[in-house]
């Protein structure tokens, strides 16, 4: 029995890319009110260890060999960095030769053992939703003490000493950082970490859609102005 789980082999800019979640249920540091996993049962910033991790690595080095993928996503149920196994899995990537893509929600970026764990991937995903405390507290639940000025000061430092290719999401919520002042200070933060790639998301789970989802043009219009910054 595997603890990981994977979605169809997918090509993107002409590689074949196998997306895996290395964590057997959700367990974050933050506890977003729209995420599409649910609740945070689990909410911790500390490795753990799971079980039936040997059969899971042997399923892993199965699967990239069948699958003849080309780059391994590692976009897990939360974040990938708690699973203590997690320098392993990426070895043996690794070892097939193959680039390794980590999404991490990009908090814990800023401590040295997992800077050290997130350097060894060619790729790196840190993310933002909010910006403002208030609401980063309010809608982003994270652990108890975080702050949104840490966050982002854990994607900026981590930037300045990576050598992959860092991309930066940013996600669009209605009320929330969608109107023009929001969107001058999403601007400011993306030239304080100056990421090599921007990626832009808003609301599609259709159980948040209606409510926090905003319009095709706006978010045409809010995508040219976060290119161009």
């Amino acid at each position: 029995m595997s603890s990981f789980s994977y979605k169809d082999i997918y090509i993107e800019d002409g590689k074949r890319v196998l997306e895996v979640n290395i964590l057997p249920e959700k367990h974050c540091n933050f506890d977003c009110i729209f995420c599409p996993i649910g609740r945070s049962q689990n909410k911790v910033d500390t490795q753990k260890s799971f079980d039936e991790m040997d059969n899971s690595l042997k399923e892993l080095k199965s699967m990239i060999e069948n699958a003849n993928a080309e780059l391994i996503f590692i976009n897990s149920k939360g974040e990938a960095l708690v699973n203590d196994k997690i320098g392993y899995i990426i070895d043996l990537i690794k070892d097939k030769g193959l680039p390794v893509r980590l999404l991490s929600n990009g908090y814990l970026l800023g401590r040295d053992e997992y800077i050290e764990i997130a350097n060894r991937c060619d790729e790196v995903i840190g993310e933002i939703k909010t910006i403002t405390e208030e609401d980063f507290q309010k809608i982003q639940r994270p652990i108890e003490g975080y702050t949104l000025n840490e966050y982002i000061s854990n994607m900026v430092s981590f930037n300045k000493q990576y050598n992959g290719k860092f991309i930066f999401e940013v996600t669009i919520i209605k009320g929330y950082n969608d109107d023009e002042e929001s969107i001058q200070k999403m601007k400011k933060i993306i030239k304080e970490i100056s990421p090599d790639k921007i990626i832009l998301e808003r609301m599609e789970d259709e159980r948040f859609k209606k409510k926090l989802g905003i319009t095709d043009e706006r978010f045409e219009e809010i995508l040219k102005e976060l290119l161009n910054s």
